[in-house]
């Protein structure tokens, strides 16, 4: 009967249901770290703590799926675990070919995730190519993990002392499965404390059993911690070392026998304390006995202190734990505090309005706790880029497979911090990038020996905060961008005329001309360039810019500068006739007035002197077709697309204004110019302008320069 209380049904399917869920999310992680783990071992395969990492991953997949019912993937699991205890053992060797059926399992593994059933020839292939690395010496050895620790050197027994909180079935933990777990690792006695059951007639879902454990095994009480790596935070656990080699003195003497009875319960430790404390402390008899004095004791006691508030400290952090919540909660807080924004630009409008001291002081104290909301519900959306980063280095490491080239990755700036949609977002773009480097930039290793570099390429991911924007950044030592093939291939395609000379990077710029592409055949993996407007679109659509650097024979650098956040950005409030637009400030370079000399200079094309520098300006009003003029001194917003400037004339600049961006609907979902809106503090609607689809649309409807009258490619050209 006892049995049946703790073995009761947990909340039902739906309940259930909700913990896959969160086991599901789980798995993919422990598999994103083992690939990452992996890939390293593919270099260096004699780091023991990194197969020491990956086994434990896998024995908690492993663990974990037998108790959210996933039987499938906890067997299949289980003959990785197998062969990678054999080489902690340094039985078998970490060669890649391990490696690389290591990282098919855990393909294989994501496949039986999504559904459990999947397995068949698959996964007996798997696990035939597994067996197969056993040497035939080990084969009974690896048959039962008992049996195998009990021929294991270098035991040690360890004393576990589990006792689950009554409500550790709520989160669908079974501490029975747990317990069994433990009897997996090798000699193993289990003491079931039922004392507190209460009466049966009592109907109860809760566990009132806890278990004192001793066992002998030979892994380490990591390991064994792993085990409860689901329920630690609904549980007290304690796993002590109470016999080895190493814990043994000189004499083969035990722990003394106070420390037993107080680890036993027999006593109490004031109990203890109190039977000591009629002996002299070992310092006091030192500085007695003239061996030291009471300040070099005092140093040592002072030491100690330091080292175990430093240890409680650290324990402290430890158990410090994460919560998961929905993407889509977080987007409903988010958009909660982009409404508050505005409320709280209306109040301090108001309250500015009635001048009243009181109201403004309230405003004031609104705005700043506003603020401080803000930029904390920004910041939980953040995530480190390093989350992304491990799928690329599996990418390089196949395509090199694949492609007979030998590549390594190198990965910077992991903990960059970015907006999880857009590294969602980014996903894509930056696996093309990727494919393009490793496919057409890296040469191969004969053509690297032949001029002079090392047989291995480098392809260098690395992420690095600029201000309010992060620049991600995607480099290779390759063969680099051949500028006189850019130019052939863009005068056969009517691009450019021939007589036109353009800069370098007007050159590059465009390889993001649809279908413009610089290799002569297109393989299956990539071509360089082909498909390369598609990413700098998705680039842009994330409000961020895309630049390239390249020297012949030396490599290639992709630069995107991308905003920390697609919520909230810091805006340029300008005036258009009765209309108000918003810049994003990250594209502003500066203000001025548009001088009458100026245009009366530029004989009727739309060009302005910035320093020296000639600039092309959009007239705002002649673009949106506004009747009128305006009466007062003009002014003109230079902003900077890529490297090339551009001018936009307006009636009136506000100021900067925090953005709180709105979708504009389905209705208007195909306009251009606009990439969102925001409320203002009065009520009315502010439009997002898209510096650069406002520039091509202006290139398109010749309100730009006459490409006969300026010495440029044509507009677009130079900014895609």
């Amino acid at each position: 009967m006892q049995g049946q209380i703790l073995m009761r049904p947990l909340g039902g399917t739906e309940f259930m249901e909700k913990f896959k869920e969160v086991y599901l999310e789980e798995i993919a992680e422990l598999l994103a770290d083992i690939e990452s783990a992996l890939l390293e071992l593919s270099e260096t395969p004699d780091r023991k703590e990194l197969i020491d990492s990956v086994f434990r991953a896998f024995h908690t997949i492993k663990g974990s799926g037998a108790m959210f019912g996933f039987e499938t993937i906890a067997a299949f699991t289980h003959e990785i675990e197998t062969v990678l205890d054999l080489v902690r053992r340094g039985l078998v060797p970490m060669k890649k070919s391990l490696v690389d059926l290591t990282l098919s399992a855990c393909d294989h593994i994501r496949h039986l995730a999504e559904d459990d059933s999947a397995g068949g020839k698959d996964t007996e292939n798997i696990v035939r190519m597994l067996r197969s690395m056993i040497p035939a010496d080990y084969q009974e050895d690896v048959s039962s993990p008992k049996d195998r620790a009990e021929h294991l050197p270098e035991l040690s027994t360890c004393r576990i002392r589990f006792r689950p909180n009554p409500d550790i079935f709520d989160n669908g933990t079974n501490p029975i499965l747990l317990v069994d777990e433990l009897r997996n690792l090798g000699e193993c006695q289990v003491i079931a404390h039922t004392h507190t059951i209460p009466p049966l007639e009592s109907e109860t879902t809760k566990c009132y059993i806890h278990w004192n454990i001793i066992l002998t095994t030979s892994v380490k009480i990591e390991a064994i911690r792993e085990i409860f790596i689901f329920a630690e935070d609904r549980c007290r656990l304690n796993i002590d070392l109470i016999h080895s080699d190493e814990i043994m003195d000189e004499s083969g003497k035990y722990k003394r026998i106070g420390d037993i009875l107080v680890e036993r319960g027999d006593i109490t430790l004031p109990d203890l304390k109190k039977a000591l404390e009629s002996q002299r402390k070992i310092g006091e008899m030192l500085v007695a006995a003239g061996v030291t004095d009471s300040d070099t004791v005092a140093s040592a006691l002072a030491e100690q202190e330091h080292v175990r508030n430093l240890s409680r400290k650290h324990r402290e952090d430890a158990m410090t734990s994460n919560i998961r919540v929905a993407a889509k909660k977080l987007d409903t807080l988010v958009d909660l505090v982009g409404e508050l924004v505005t409320v709280q630009a209306s109040l301090s409008q108001r309250s500015l309005l009635l001048e009243d001291a009181e109201m403004i002081s309230i405003a004031e104290e609104v705005e700043r706790l506003t603020a401080e909301l803000r930029d904390n519900t920004i910041s939980i959306r953040l995530v480190p880029v390093s989350t992304t980063f491990g799928k690329f280095r599996r990418l390089v490491y196949d395509l090199s497979n694949e492609l007979g080239k030998a590549v390594a990755m190198e990965t910077r700036g992991g903990e960059t911090e970015l907006d999880k949609t857009v590294i969602d977002r980014l996903n894509d773009p930056v696996m093309h990038i990727i494919r393009n480097a490793v496919d057409h930039g890296i040469e191969s290793p004969e053509k690297r020996i032949a001029s002079g570099k090392p047989a291995k390429g480098n392809i260098l991911l690395a992420a690095e905060h600029s201000g309010t924007n992060v620049l991600i950044r995607i480099s290779d030592d390759g063969a680099g961008l051949d500028t006189l093939m850019i130019r052939k291939k863009a005068i056969s395609a009517g691009l450019i005329p021939p007589e036109v000379q353009l800069t370098e990077n007007e050159l590059f710029s465009l390889i993001f001309l649809p279908g413009f592409s610089t290799v002569g055949e297109i393989s299956e993996i990539s071509g360089r360039g082909v498909g390369m407007d598609v990413v700098k679109r998705s680039i842009e659509n994330l409000r961020g810019s895309v630049e390239i650097s390249s020297k012949k024979g030396e490599g290639t650098a992709i630069t995107m500068k991308l905003p920390l956040t697609l919520a909230i950005i810091e805006g340029l409030l300008v005036e258009v006739g009765p209309t108000a637009y918003v810049l994003p400030l990250s594209v502003v370079e500066e203000c001025m007035e548009l001088a009458q000399s100026t245009v009366r200079n530029a004989r009727g094309r739309n060009l302005a002197n910035v320093r020296g520098e000639i600039v092309p300006y959009i007239h705002l009003r002649e673009f949106f077709r506004i009747q009128g003029d305006w009466k007062g001194v003009k002014q003109i917003v230079i902003v900077r697309l890529n490297n090339f400037r551009l001018g936009l004339v307006v009636d009136n600049i506000i100021g900067e204004h925090q953005t709180v961006i709105k979708s504009l609907g389905k209705l208007y979902r195909d306009t251009k110019v606009f990439s969102g809106s925001t409320i203002l503090a009065d009520g009315n609607v502010a439009l997002i302008l898209d510096a650069y689809k406002l520039a091509e649309m202006a290139e398109a409807e010749e309100l730009l320069v006459r490409k006969n009258s300026y010495p440029a490619a044509g507009f677009p050209a130079m900014i895609r």
